[in-house]
């Protein structure tokens, strides 16, 4: 088969005396170059610069240039002007984009920490946002051609394009002394400034204003992966302030673990408690005194007692790592389980060697909150008629209980006497008498157990974990009476200007509350108001008083706004829900990642304490955690 094309059509009759005489002349000069070498040769050029056949083959070639670069390329790229270099404050005119060389694009991934050097000794810190294949060559590649050779290639060209990444401007760091120091990016970087992976943990911590010390809560992370460094260790640990050097540690600016089922909030709060009860954790008083924290935590899962006990999965690898890094671990041997008496309920506590010390609530304890005994949503009216009630009951019955004043109510001549006062309409008082005659408040008052009252010192203990564990209680009612007795005896004492228990006033307390939108719900009744009106002045004094709430959730949407804006640091693990992601109000960027999130990572927005991260906590709780 021929691939001449037309030129495989021979006419034997076109210009065949020619072609004759041409085939004889090429065939005798063919036989004359035979004979004379040198002739050829010679005819190719001036007689002057012909070549005999023994000239040096090396004097015919090119000289070659060594192209090796004289020093190796440092960083990922270089800053790219053609788009525009600019440092504005509003962050929307901000443009810093840099070019990234075709070696380094693989590694490359949005949220990387960048360092961008000036001319002078300072840095800027960036991270990126936004990463962008360009075009190198002006080309239509939205065709059938390129599409086919897409489609039959094995390797992505990568020279054939422009690989570019949107950067933000963290700070500015710069040296003052021996140390490093950030500050808001106030200039500029030259067109073309080096642009290099941050992998100093110093410089990282710096541009991202994380504290060189206090209470561990995870690793640096960026997509899911640990930041890496140089060091050893090789990770980077974020931790929250715990001195006094720039205000109040963030303990007592209060603290929210959100997550859903199986995303690790309770292996988390573990973990972040676990630091609070460190030998070392201290806290200075109003007088002067240093004393170390008390923590009580409410336990609706049976599960925070288990903090008494190792964890049998924690190898000495592990927790040499752990010592390494100064992070507190193993059973806290002071924990106490308080376990509330609530009618005939058992508390079986298996999972767990912890001590345990039964309590039941006095009735008295409503002289001082009415809104605990009513066990439906009381308007206004009624529940002025509870407190004038509760006045009078309490003022012949000091030390009253429940039963009497169920007792009390029955009278038919005091409802008489009160509705033809007009201090309580007959209506209302019988609304007061129906409300408050429950199943729960029976079980939950007066019971056969020491009054908690009674029990504040073991309570509240400096260096000691208190778990109230309400998982043996079957009616919700009851279990949140119990937590919101014990955690008004706490609240009201630390807020008060005359408090009864000294040993409540005088100590640093962290109250813990998992599955706090359950207690801490807004709503249109005036318990609630009660509530949480208590809570968010306990929130606003907290930092004074040297109170702080850890709150737990997996609806953070339900939890009261007024208590919600007090709290400063939020741990957001993973959340599913459109509204709960929304409610707990982190920056955008954090914000779009929380439903991808694995178990054990978490975003951390404090505002107080650093700029906005991904963490991802410990594989391992560091006391016992599961069944």
């Amino acid at each position: 088969m021929s691939n001449l094309g037309d030129f495989t059509e021979f006419d034997p009759d076109d210009d065949s005396g020619d072609s004759a005489e041409s085939a004889e002349s090429a065939e005798s000069r063919t036989d004359a170059d035979a004979a004379d070498p040198t002739s050829a040769t010679a005819s190719n050029g001036d007689a002057g610069d012909a070549q005999t056949p023994d000239t040096d083959a090396g004097e015919q070639s090119f000289d070659r240039l060594d192209v090796e670069p004289a020093t190796s390329d440092r960083g990922i790229g270089a800053l790219s002007v053609s788009q525009g270099l600019c440092v504005a404050e509003d962050e929307r005119d901000t443009a810093l984009r840099a070019f990234v060389t075709t070696g380094n694009r693989d590694t490359v991934r949005l949220g990387k920490y960048l360092l961008v050097p000036y001319p002078d000794a300072e840095t800027l810190f960036c991270r990126i946002t936004g990463l962008e294949y360009a075009q190198e060559f002006q080309a239509d590649d939205a065709t059938e051609i390129h599409a086919r050779r897409a489609m039959r290639r094995t390797e992505f060209p990568e020279r054939d394009y422009k690989f570019v990444a949107a950067l933000d401007p963290v700070a500015v760091l710069y040296d003052d002394g021996d140390e490093l120091k950030r500050r808001m990016t106030d200039r500029v970087p030259k067109p073309g400034a080096t642009v290099m992976e941050a992998t100093d943990a110093d410089e990282i911590k710096t541009g991202l204003k994380i504290p060189g010390e206090g209470v561990f809560l995870g690793h640096l992370s960026v997509g899911g992966e640990k930041v890496r460094t140089a060091a050893d260790p090789p990770t980077i640990d974020y931790r929250v302030k715990d001195d006094y050097t720039e205000g109040d540690p963030l303990v007592f600016r209060h603290t929210l673990v959100a997550g859903g089922t199986g995303s690790g909030k309770t292996h988390a709060s573990k973990n972040v408690l676990r630091q609070y009860l460190a030998d070392e954790r201290a806290y200075e008083m109003g007088d002067g005194r240093t004393t170390q924290p008390a923590v009580v935590q409410f336990d609706p899962q049976d599960e925070y007692a288990q903090m008494h006990d190792d964890n049998d999965e924690l190898d000495s690898e592990f927790a040499r790592r752990l010592e390494r890094e100064g992070v507190a671990y193993g059973g806290h041997d002071d924990t106490l389980a308080f376990v509330p008496q609530v009618g005939d309920a058992s508390y079986p506590g298996e999972g767990h060697r912890a001590e345990r010390v039964r309590f039941t609530i006095p009735f008295s304890m409503v002289r001082r909150w009415p809104w605990l005994v009513a066990g439906a949503a009381l308007n206004d009216n009624q529940y002025n008629a509870l407190t004038l009630l509760l006045d009078r009951y309490f003022r012949q019955n000091p030390s009253g209980t429940y039963k009497g004043f169920q007792n009390f109510l029955d009278d038919p001549a005091l409802r008489e006497e009160l509705n033809e006062s007009g201090h309580v309409h007959e209506a209302t008082f019988d609304a007061v008498k129906r409300k408050t005659r429950t199943k729960a408040a029976n079980d939950v008052f007066d019971g056969d157990a020491e009054p908690i009252t009674e029990l504040v010192h073991q309570l509240v203990r400096p260096g000691g974990l208190t778990v109230v564990p309400t998982y043996h209680v079957s009616n919700s009612r009851a279990a949140e009476m119990v937590v919101l007795a014990v955690s008004s005896l706490l609240i009201d004492e630390k807020l008060s200007n005359d408090p009864e228990y000294d040993r409540i006033d005088d100590t640093p307390v962290v109250l813990g509350m998992d599955e706090a939108h359950n207690f801490l719900a807004d709503a249109d009744s005036v318990q609630a108001r009660n509530v949480i009106g208590k809570f968010t002045e306990a929130a606003k004094q907290g930092r004074k008083e040297r109170l702080g709430l850890f709150l737990i959730t997996q609806d953070p949407q339900d939890i009261a706004e007024s208590v919600f804006k007090q709290v400063n640091t939020k741990v957001v693990l993973n959340l599913g829900d459109e509204d709960a992601i929304k409610s707990v109000n982190i920056p955008p960027n954090l914000e779009s990642k929380v439903p991808y999130m694995e178990k054990g990572q978490m975003v951390v927005y404090s505002p107080d304490n650093s700029e906005p991260v991904e963490l991802i906590g410990l594989p391992k709780c560091v006391t016992r955690h599961g069944r």
